[in-house]
């Protein structure tokens, strides 16, 4: 008959430590300076800390502001961006004399009428700096004789102003690549210019109307391709 449990040996025979919570034996021990997880976390890991350059939750937000939802308009379903959706349903909330849904989109609605008129002062304001200051530069190169200098782009010539309205574009290139295009352009319509030509001289001598037919398809096709090129080139 057993009296009582028998208590085992703290430390095994032959061994010159205890073994028990926390101290396993020697054989499954980490070894020192080792990894317990060699492999690490897996790539794409969510825990995984942004860089001190990154605005993750932005990026989230604008992913979501702009996905594409499907809404019902009227009978029908439309699809369109989670924000659009947002704002439409405001919009009509406040149509129907809900005042929370009212103030918020008339809120809304003032604050980007403010930040749309900021910019459209903003860039009026540089386009008037811009064109007195080389319109003054290109009179001291013209009184004193400097036609060694490049011209500016854009000239002060393509950028227009309308002062009742309040509205400054440019009409022309504005880069050095966009020279470079126009060039390319200019180039192709004195192409299509020639072939133009060219098909009309032919028509003019032929009497084949099977052949007529298809020069004057061709014909229209080119003049079509040349007006195209003409809106591009103003």
């Amino acid at each position: 008959m057993i009296r009582g449990k028998q208590k085992l040996p703290a430390v095994r025979p032959g061994a010159s430590y205890e073994v028990g919570y926390g101290k396993p034996p020697v054989a499954s021990r980490f070894a020192k300076g080792q990894s317990g997880n060699p492999k690490g976390r897996p790539r794409g890991a969510k825990s995984k800390r942004p860089a001190l350059n990154e605005e993750r939750l932005k990026d989230i937000i604008l992913d979501e502001a702009y996905r594409d939802i499907t809404v019902r308009d009227g009978g029908r379903s439309v699809t369109v961006p989670m924000a659009q959706a947002i704002v439409r349903a405001m919009a009509v909330n406040a149509a129907k004399g809900q005042h929370r849904a009212q103030r918020l989109f008339a809120e809304m609605l003032a604050a980007t009428e403010r930040q749309n008129k900021a910019l459209a002062d903003e860039w009026l304001e540089t386009a008037i700096t811009y064109k007195v200051e080389w319109d003054q530069e290109l009179a001291r190169r013209e009184r004193l004789g400097i036609t060694d200098l490049p011209a500016p782009l854009p000239h002060p010539d393509q950028v227009k102003i309308d002062m009742e309205t309040g509205r400054a574009w440019i009409d022309g290139p504005a880069t050095k690549e966009q020279v470079a295009q126009l060039e390319v352009l200019w180039a192709r319509r004195e192409d299509w210019l020639r072939e133009v030509e060219g098909l009309e001289r032919l028509l003019e001598t032929e009497g084949d109307e099977a052949v007529r037919a298809a020069i004057e398809k061709d014909l229209r096709r080119t003049q079509k391709t040349l007006a195209i090129m003409d809106r591009l080139l103003g």
